[in-house]
């Protein structure tokens, strides 16, 4: 074990159900004028309509978490978020043998991971996500890691870091 595995401490562990959905891609709908400044802006829209009941189950099961583990703080200094979505499974994938996540419909992990940090600082289990420094995702189906869950959604394990010296 190295020191910096030693120093790791596992803080908050959620576990999320529903399906993970990526954020990020905007659809332009337009320009507006605001009233105050007369200033035209364009109108960007979360092009994912999962995106925004993703991040509440986030927000709620962060919630849930916290107060499972009597955490009445957020977290604050150098964190490790360790992730793993579980995400559904197409119906046309071989049943027998394991398969990868890497088609469009399961999502790109690094928009997976925006919508949940964002779900995460929403619940106030972070200062702020800046906060989070290493991250391990994985993405994977139903019963196909040692870690997924047996429905889509996610498992989030947060640690603080110790003293890298």
């Amino acid at each position: 074990m190295t020191a910096t595995e030693l120093d790791t401490q596992l803080r908050l562990t959620v576990t999320v159900l529903g399906r993970p959905a990526p954020q990020g891609s905007k659809a332009y709908k337009g320009h507006r004028t605001n009233a105050a400044t007369g200033r035209r802006t364009a109108v960007l829209v979360e092009q994912s309509k999962r995106v925004k009941p993703w991040r509440a189950q986030v927000t709620t099961a962060t919630q849930h978490a916290m107060r499972d583990h009597h955490q009445t703080t957020p977290l604050d200094g150098p964190l490790a978020a360790d992730i793993t979505f579980t995400v559904l499974k197409p119906t046309s994938a071989p049943k027998r043998r394991r398969t990868w996540p890497t088609t469009r419909h399961s999502g790109d992990i690094d928009k997976l991971l925006r919508s949940t940090f964002d779900g995460i600082a929403d619940a106030a289990a972070v200062v702020d996500d800046a906060r989070i420094i290493r991250v391990a995702a994985t993405k994977t189906y139903p019963g196909e890691h040692p870690l997924a869950l047996d429905q889509p959604g996610a498992l989030i394990r947060l640690y603080t870091l110790g003293d890298p010296s």
